[in-house]
């Protein structure tokens, strides 16, 4: 697991995770039905700890009612950035944030090689919708990917699909991906390997949540609890 490191004095409170020790592996067929299976089994683990929060959540929320400061995630209602996002999907269709009103929308930029955080916060997405019931219908996973050179359409398609049938990948070209992780002040870089191909990339650990109106309500870092989530999620949601 690599340590996380702050972005600098603007972004302080927001971590980036450094994965330089590990070494990256190709998104083979076999490697693609070995995280199916690991997903599974970490979202069913992750989905009972969401369950046994979500009673003691939804009491917490309703004895503070409607008052500020109630999430778990870092509330930046309002913000300037993270106000927009135009990328293609892996078919080519161009996507676009406001085609989700009705549903809280979670982004998360990683890639694919990604040997920790970026499956564990997509896993524990999943276990989360689970816990919500036919609410979790009405959340849209979206994951950007910050490594348009080896996260080609076919391996973003297959890799998001190993979290949910509906989660969105998108993939940009290297501008596209760079103005998109500016408009959201994300930090990536790569951090050679051994060879050109055999990088890992430091990256904002860390999910931008919308509400249902598509407006940006939520930062939540990585290793928030699954219940927490699940609770700032449900408040979302009733707030609709």
């Amino acid at each position: 697991m690599g340590a996380q490191r702050s972005q600098g004095a603007g972004l302080a409170r927001w971590p980036r995770l450094a994965v330089a020790g590990s070494r990256p592996r190709s998104f083979s067929v076999l490697s693609f039905w070995a995280l199916c299976f690991w997903a599974l089994c970490l979202s069913l683990s992750l989905s009972a700890c969401g369950e046994r929060g979500a009673s003691t959540a939804g009491t917490s929320g309703s004895a503070s009612g409607s008052s500020v400061g109630a999430y778990t995630a870092i509330d930046i209602t309002g913000a300037s950035y993270a106000n927009a996002l135009e990328l293609p999907d892996p078919d080519g269709r161009l996507r676009r944030l406001d085609e989700f009103k009705g549903k809280v929308v979670v982004v998360f930029f990683g890639y694919t090689q990604c040997p920790d955080v970026c499956p564990t916060t997509l896993a524990e997405l999943a276990a989360v919708r689970k816990a919500l019931g036919p609410d979790g219908a009405r959340v849209q996973p979206v994951f950007v990917s910050v490594d348009p050179q080896r996260d080609t359409p076919e391996v973003l398609k297959a890799y998001a699909q190993a979290f949910g049938d509906d989660v969105l990948a998108l993939r940009g070209d290297d501008a596209q991906t760079k103005a998109a992780a500016q408009a959201f002040k994300v930090f990536y870089a790569k951090v050679p390997g051994k060879t050109a191909d055999t990088y890992t990339i430091d990256h904002t650990a860390g999910s931008y949540v919308f509400d249902t109106q598509g407006r940006i309500r939520l930062f939540m870092r990585h290793g928030q609890p699954a219940a927490a989530i699940e609770a700032d999620l449900r408040r979302l949601l009733a707030a609709s």
